[in-house]
């Protein structure tokens, strides 16, 4: 099995996540499927079938947070020595050659990635692009609009 890369932050995400699903979001569908039953005939009741999905999705994401954690590699950009390369975890300031824009993003797993934060995937094309990069090297990156060039300005472990 293949370690899934995680920041000590999104780690802690998921073991969260993971917590309020089985304390609080489990015993929740256990009672609401509990109360639909008392309902009686179970062929029309909306809210059993209801219960029963929502009891699917809770159970899958379950076993899904249990096999991430479980295979995860966690990484604390801290303690990163990369020597100001482009890795997993660290945070990059870039600037777009072509508008001089600047923009922060930190390399994030998967499941933390959100831009929003400035928080972009590994799996992403900018970070495929930025990995092994250091502070003054060129990334092209393929977008739907074709190649943007950002240089980066400088990596940071965060």
């Amino acid at each position: 099995m293949s370690k899934i890369p995680l920041t000590v932050v999104g780690a802690e995400l998921l073991r969260h996540e993971l917590h309020q699903l089985k304390t609080v979001e489990r015993p929740a569908v256990i009672n609401a499927i509990s109360e639909a039953r008392a309902q009686g005939d179970l062929t029309e009741n909306a809210e059993y079938d209801a219960a029963k999905e929502r009891q699917s999705f809770v159970e899958g994401r379950i076993v899904e947070l249990e096999g991430k954690l479980g295979s995860a590699q966690i990484i604390d950009p801290r303690t990163i020595s990369a020597d100001g390369r482009c890795v997993f975890g660290s945070t990059v300031i870039l600037e777009d050659i072509n508008n001089g824009d600047v923009v922060t993003y930190q390399i994030v797993g998967d499941d933390e990635a959100n831009i929003r934060q400035r928080k972009i995937s590994i799996s992403s094309p900018i970070a495929r692009a930025l990995i092994g990069k250091f502070g003054g090297d060129i990334a092209e990156v393929q977008t739907p609009g074709g190649v943007r060039e950002y240089e980066v300005v400088d990596v940071q472990y965060i």
